[in-house]
């Protein structure tokens, strides 16, 4: 699944109106952003076209208004941070449906490298259902579509697909370009040894991922509440932690597959547990297998810690995706904290998947040593699954 897909390097925009599909989705406290990292990450891009002499009108969605404007979900303390990141003015184009009069003025008296930011594309409830009268009103905006939301494209919209049937040419981004290669490229073409560390609450999130990483990996690792379903399949107890047992059977099935492959399958060998779920509560650290009544893990022991770095050491390629434990706790984030150790140690092109793992790594100050830490939580996963994502497949080919 080698992707050949045209890039904003590939791109000639001077002068003409480019319409850029980005991921602010960024949390809003009071109308403040608590966290800019998408914004950061959507720049390099942004700058690109600005240099390049093009008119880039920005778009993305902000959480789920449902269809209707929402004011507290409205894109405009976005223009406001962007516009101090990039050093120039953002016009913010407020429009409660999207493209109205406000945005085609905006647009109409834009000169090259002037950006224009439209309003959350999700007051539309078109924009979900990917219907066309929505993508050719964003389209009419723009000869050229760049899409650089990566952390949307497992989903097909107006503003991440639709969109793309009615511009004369579309391309990836920086982020988008860079999510695809290594994502793509450490799962269909690793170096090796390969190993991927699963963790997270649920095995029912990641069946596909797991069966999928068996083709591919030499070591798999597996934290977190999905590891207690696997420890039930072994024959254990594990009291009262997250159990699927409707799981159990497919569990089973993965540790016989992955002994077929000849892959090293690891779950954690002991746990921390505790009788309720608190940080400043009574803990010790028993056998995975043997967890008591009434008591519940949160976190792998000490000797799964040094199991699982151990089984790290030595790789060429690792992803992971899910913490180990309940990392919002302090006293349940030592699993957690161990692996992204382990993984800054190593000598290796290492991939964090999004979601909650990408927020302890940076969380843990362990950010700058990874090799990527993905923007897509739920994009991330459906590509270790082996999935083609319609934001990416819709865009044009070299």
């Amino acid at each position: 699944m080698m992707l050949n897909k045209k890039s904003v390097e590939d791109l000639v925009v001077k002068g003409k109106k480019v319409l850029v599909r980005c991921d602010f989705n960024v949390p809003l406290q009071d109308g403040v952003i608590t966290d800019e990292n998408r914004i950061v990450a959507a720049l390099p891009t942004i700058q690109k076209l600005i240099k390049d002499g093009g008119k880039v009108i920005l778009c993305s969605h902000m959480g789920k208004p449902k269809g209707e404007p929402k004011p507290e979900l409205s894109l405009a303390p976005v223009a406001k941070r962007l516009s101090e990141k990039l050093g120039k003015e953002v016009v913010f184009a407020k429009d409660d449906t999207v493209v109205g009069e406000n945005a085609k003025k905006a647009v109409a008296e834009m000169k090259d490298g002037d950006v224009v930011l439209l309003e959350n594309t999700r007051y539309r409830k078109e924009e979900t259902k990917n219907e066309d009268n929505f993508s050719q009103e964003l389209a009419s905006l723009a000869e050229i579509f760049v899409n650089d939301a990566f952390g949307s494209s497992h989903r097909a919209h107006c503003s991440t697909v639709g969109v793309t049937k009615y511009v004369k040419e579309s391309a990836v981004g920086y982020l988008m370009d860079k999510e695809i290669n290594f994502l793509g490229n450490a799962v269909n073409n690793p170096e090796r040894p390969f190993v991927a560390i699963l963790g997270g609450s649920k095995v029912s999130d990641k069946i596909n991922v797991i069966n999928n990483l068996l083709e591919k990996v030499d070591t798999l690792i597996i934290g977190g509440g999905m590891a207690y379903t696997f420890a039930v399949a072994q024959g254990g107890k594990v009291g009262n932690s997250l159990l699927e047992a409707d799981k159990v059977e497919y569990a089973k099935e993965m540790m016989k597959k992955a002994e077929e492959k000849g892959v090293k399958f690891l779950i954690p060998v002991d746990t921390v547990i505790t009788k309720e779920f608190k940080n400043d509560t009574e803990y010790k650290t028993v056998p995975t297998k043997e967890i008591p009544d009434d008591w519940q893990g949160l976190d792998i022991g000490e000797k799964s810690r040094e199991l699982f770095s151990d089984a790290i050491k030595n790789a060429k390629t690792v992803v992971w995706n899910g913490p180990m434990g309940v990392f919002e706790f302090a006293n349940f984030a030592k699993g957690t904290e161990a692996v992204a150790e382990a993984l800054a140690k190593i000598d290796a092109t290492t991939i964090i998947g999004g979601g909650d793992s990408a927020a302890a790594v940076n969380q843990l100050g362990y950010g700058s040593k990874m090799t990527h830490i993905s923007t897509g939580g739920g994009a991330s996963l459906e590509f270790l699954e082996g999935k083609e994502l319609p934001g990416v497949v819709a865009v044009d080919d070299k």
